[in-house]
This record gives structure tokens, C-alpha cells and sequence, in this order.
């Protein structure tokens, strides 16, 4: 008998499906997705007024298959990866809907759409052909996301997204609020010291349960709710299976040339965040293929949009957050199966009866907080102009919005109006419009700009400019439609600040001055001759907070 023969082969590792650390990330992970559920749930009734048999018999269910593609296919790369390593400690990364998205694409893209032609459907549709560009973009960004972060300063990204929160995310929940403070306040109170500070609360609760229930305590007992409502809820919960409506899509497809203005860079922003949670799992010890967590990401938008759900979904930070609490590779993929099957059932009509909105609204100004906050904390205290350029865009676009409604409230139009009466009212309304017009594009190029000139590296301000001329001429930024040459003095504009930075660019090169920053202060990454990955952002330490997650506090894990 030769030694191959007799050797024996080593028994396979055994690697448990569920330890006692799951549980607990379970039930964090699992909460703050199902708080997210209901939040959407009601943005599509009560915002774009969609009927509820579509919300909670097409939208949902088809929410419920991305949980189910990113969850499934997470927790099968993290046992791949506990069985190649030799490993029992390895941590699935965490998944579901992405709030920044599912506010710009309700806030942005389907209330416009909604107001201007009373139809909901419309509006919806215009919605999925959006999410699926997301996931169009992020499919790709598994390829050349370092490339696009190479060009992109940290301060733009951040700093058009801060925009967002403040103006389409913190506002109108800010103002719900007050509508019913007495329920509100001692939510956010809640809140703020759950997430802010370093105290726990009694037997170690989550802060988002214990906010959630002490506001639908106060709301029930102070008869904010009905018990009526309630049962007409639990009267309509049903099965819900989803299916492909590719003609849906396609009518929202046929007028898909305003949706680029927003969908490219939130594209962009979908997958540069992907590769910095993948980075963050790396620092905790899970190195896992970025390639495939992006897939993934952008195989759950392009699929939910065929169905019927206009909520591109995300990798969420936490990871290792989740991991120090004990969670391995199922329990995700248990959050996921959970909250799709209450997704199939039709329970969350009966959850949305059940829980009073102030005491939901809260979470979701805690969450434009945060974000807002972001971009000032993670980026270099001489870009915060930039953080501030890049936001003006997008408060301009939510300014125009509500004078816009409020002139259709009063049963007329700004034209109608006339520019001389709203100046002489104290609006430069034209001019707001303009700015705000492709906010999110504009705000990444005039932050950029922003940001590469108090480096004084003229020559990529320059080429943002130029870029700014090229989109401007085309109306993806300040413009109120896509054309040929809508925007003629927008792009001369831009073409004359690009040549503006380029003689001074020239200069400093004749004078032997290499630009950068003071010596004291951080360095940006130069895009010249930077590798792809190398551009800003640069700065991994500390870790970037997720737009839609919670700030981690040592010994919790982070939500999402």
C-alpha cells in the first residue's frame, strides 16, 4: 500500500449555521431593516400616493427578492471564505435598501414626476427606470470604481450628498415633528443619547426599538391612533408573490434622459461606498472579493426594478460592528428571510396601523443628521468650503421645489406669475431654478472645483470645469430639461472659469510652483499621476460613517 494511500485526507472544517453572537446581530440588524421597510412603505402612500395594493402587493414582495439575493449570496462568500481560511470567526457583511436612496428617488425623481402629471403610476415607473440605471452603474462600478474614485475629491461626494440630507431627508421629517412634538421630542431625545453618547440604555435594548416603542406607547395612550384603522389593516393582509412587469419599466425607460442627471453619481456613490465597507471588513479580518459584493449590490437593483421596486438596495456598513457582537455568516441571511417573508404576507400595512408616524419621522431626521454631519467630520477642514459649494445645489433644488407647489396650491405656475413679480416679491426664482437644476451632478462639479483649487491644483479645476461646460451645454446640470444647447451661457460660464484656471496653472508651473497645501495641513491626493484607488478620498482612519447607518459606539454594533 503506498503512503498517498494510507495518508489520511483531514476531516472538513464544520462551520455551525447559527451561534449565540447571530442572534444578536440579528435582531439589530433585522430591526433597523424593518424600520426602513415601514419608512418607505410610507413615503410611497403618503408622498407619491401610490395605491397601497401596489405598495404592499408589488413593491414590497419585490423588495423582499433583493433582501433575499444579497442576503443569500453574503452569507454563501462568507462560508466560502470561513472554509478557505480554516475560520469559525468570519462575519457576512450586512444588506438591505439603501435610505439615501430611497429618499432622493421618492424626494427627487417620483415627486416631481407625481406633481407635474397627478398620476402615481407615472411616477413610479419613473422610479424603477431610475433604480435600475443605479444598478446598471453599479454593476459596472465593480470594474472601474477605483478609476472614477481617482478623479472624485472626497469633499464633492460627500458634500452634494450632505445637500440631500439636509434639504430632501432632514426637512420635511423636521417639520412633521412639530406636528406632533409631544410624541416626537422624547423620541429624538431617545435617540440622540442612544447614538450620541456612550450610555446604554436598561438591559442593553436597542436605541431604535426603545425609540419606537416609547413613541407608539405615548401615541396610543394619548388617542393619536385608531383601533379602527388598525383592523381595516389586518382585514387586507394577504399573500403577495412577485412577478416581472417589464412594461412598466419600459414606460418609465422611454423618458430616461432627465433620470441620468441624479442616477449617475448616486450610481457612483452606491459603489465608492461598497469598496470602503469591503475595506472595513478587510480591517476586521474578513478580506472578501470586492468584485462580488458589487454584483451582487447591482444584480438586487436591476432584478427589483424589473419586478416593480424602485429602491435600489445596499452593502451596508457595520460590519464590524456585527462581528464584535458575535454575528458569523447567517445572520443576515436570517434578517433577510424574515423581513422578505413579512414582506410577502402584507404585514407591514398591518405594522404601519400600528405605529404612530411621529414616533417613526425622528429616526429619519437622526439619519439626515448624520449624514450631514459626515461630510464636515470625514473630510479635511480646508475643503469644508467645498462640503458647503456642493450643497448649495441641492437646498436651490429643494427651494424651487416648494415655491413650485406653492404656485400650484394657488392654481398658477411661476410663468403665469411672472419673473418681475416674484423679484419684485424678494424670489430670484429663475435664477434658483437654474442652480438647482441637475443638483446632484452640480454639486459633485462645483465642489470638485472648490476642493482642487484651495489645493491649488488648477489644472483638474480646470478640467471639472470644462466637464461643468460639457453637461451644462446638454442641460444635466442647471437646466430645467435635457437638450442640445439648453444651457448656451450655463457652458460659457464653466468654459471661462476652465480657462481662467488653466492660465493660473500655467503660471504656476512658469514659476516653478508645484501648488499644493501648507505644510500643516493634509495633502489631497494629486490626480496626476495617482493609481487607480489613489485619488481622494484618501483618508481610511477613521472609518467614514454609512449615509444610512448609525454612528458606531465602542462595544455596539452600527445599524444601517
Amino acid at each position: 500500500m503506498t503512503t498517498a494511500e494510507t495518508t489520511e485526507k483531514p476531516a472538513p472544517m464544520k462551520l455551525s449555521w447559527w451561534v449565540s453572537g447571530d442572534t444578536n446581530a440579528f435582531f439589530g440588524l433585522g430591526f433597523n431593516t424593518l424600520v426602513n421597510v415601514l419608512v418607505l412603505s410610507g413615503l410611497c402612500l403618503g408622498v407619491i400616493n401610490i395605491p397601497g395594493a401596489d405598495v404592499f402587493g408589488v413593491i414590497l414582495p419585490a423588495l423582499g427578492v433583493q433582501l433575499l439575493i444579497g442576503n443569500v449570496y453574503y452569507t454563501y462568500l462568507a462560508r466560502r471564505l470561513a472554509r478557505k481560511e480554516g475560520r469559525t470567526d468570519v462575519c457576512a457583511m450586512p444588506y438591505g435598501p439603501s435610505v439615501p436612496h430611497m429618499f432622493i428617488v421618492v424626494f427627487v425623481i417620483m415627486l416631481p414626476i407625481y406633481l407635474t402629471t397627478k398620476d402615481p403610476l407615472v411616477a413610479w415607473a419613473a422610479g424603477l427606470a431610475w433604480s435600475l440605471i443605479i444598478g446598471v452603474i453599479v454593476l459596472l462600478g465593480a470594474f472601474v470604481g477605483p478609476y472614477i474614485r481617482k478623479y472624485t475629491p472626497q469633499a464633492a461626494m460627500l458634500g452634494t450628498l450632505a445637500g440631500i440630507s439636509i434639504a430632501f431627508i432632514s426637512m420635511r421629517p423636521a417639520a412633521q415633528m412639530f406636528t406632533a412634538l409631544w410624541i416626537a421630542l422624547p423620541v429624538m431625545v431617545i435617540i440622540l443619547i442612544g447614538f450620541f453618547t456612550d450610555l446604554k440604555l436598561p438591559g442593553n435594548i436597542p436605541v431604535g426599538l426603545a425609540a419606537l416603542l416609547v413613541g407608539t406607547a405615548i401615541g396610543w395612550v394619548g388617542g393619536y391612533m385608531s383601533g379602527d384603522a388598525v383592523a381595516d389593516a389586518a382585514a387586507n393582509v394577504s399573500v403577495n408573490l412577485p412577478w416581472f412587469d417589464f412594461a412598466r419599466l419600459g414606460h418609465g425607460l422611454a423618458d430616461v434622459a432627465p433620470l441620468l442627471a441624479t442616477a449617475i453619481p448616486l450610481g457612483i456613490y452606491n459603489f465608492t461606498e461598497g469598496m470602503t465597507n469591503v475595506e472595513s471588513a478587510a480591517v476586521a479580518g474578513d478580506e472578501y472579493n470586492l468584485r462580488s459584493i458589487l454584483i451582487a449590490d447591482g444584480a438586487g437593483a436591476v432584478v427589483g426594478a424589473a419586478l416593480g421596486c424602485p429602491f435600489p438596495p445596499a452593502v451596508y456598513i457595520g460590519h464590524p460592528g456585527w462581528k464584535a457582537a458575535g454575528g458569523r455568516t447567517t445572520y443576515s441571511l436570517a434578517s433577510g428571510v424574515v423581513i422578505a417573508l413579512m414582506c410577502f404576507l402584507g404585514l407591514f400595512s398591518l405594522l404601519g396601523a400600528l405605529l404612530p408616524l411621529p414616533a417613526i419621522v425622528p429616526i429619519l431626521l437622526y439619519i439626515g443628521l448624520l449624514i450631514g454631519a459626515q461630510a464636515f467630520q470625514e473630510t479635511p477642514k480646508r475643503h469644508a468650503i467645498a462640503v458647503v459649494m456642493a450643497i448649495i445645489p441641492n437646498i436651490a433644488s429643494w427651494a424651487t421645489g416648494l415655491m413650485n407647489n406653492a404656485l400650484a396650491a394657488a392654481g398658477t405656475t411661476a410663468s403665469q406669475v411672472g419673473e418681475d413679480a416674484l423679484s419684485n416679491a424678494g424670489l430670484v426664482f429663475h435664477g434658483t431654478a437654474l442652480l438647482g437644476g441637475g443638483a446632484i451632478l452640480a454639486g459633485l462639479v462645483l465642489g470638485s472645483i472648490t476642493a482642487f483649487i484651495v489645493d491649488k491644483n488648477f489644472f483638474a479645476a480646470a478640467a471639472y470645469s470644462a466637464i461643468g461646460a460639457v453637461l451644462g451645454f446638454i442641460g444635466l446640470i442647471h437646466a430645467e430639461a435635457v437638450g442640445w444647447n439648453v444651457g448656451g451661457q450655463i457652458a460659457l460660464g464653466y468654459l471661462f472659469a476652465a480657462v481662467v484656471l488653466a492660465i493660473f496653472g500655467l503660471v504656476m508651473r512658469g514659476r516653478g510652483d508645484s501648488g499644493g497645501v501648507r505644510e500643516d495641513q493634509p495633502v489631497a491626493a494629486d490626480l496626476v499621476g495617482a493609481e487607480p484607488g489613489e485619488g481622494v478620498p484618501v483618508a481610511r482612519e477613521p472609518e467614514p460613517a454609512r449615509a444610512d447607518s448609525v454612528q458606531e459606539i465602542p462595544g455596539r454594533p452600527a445599524t444601517a
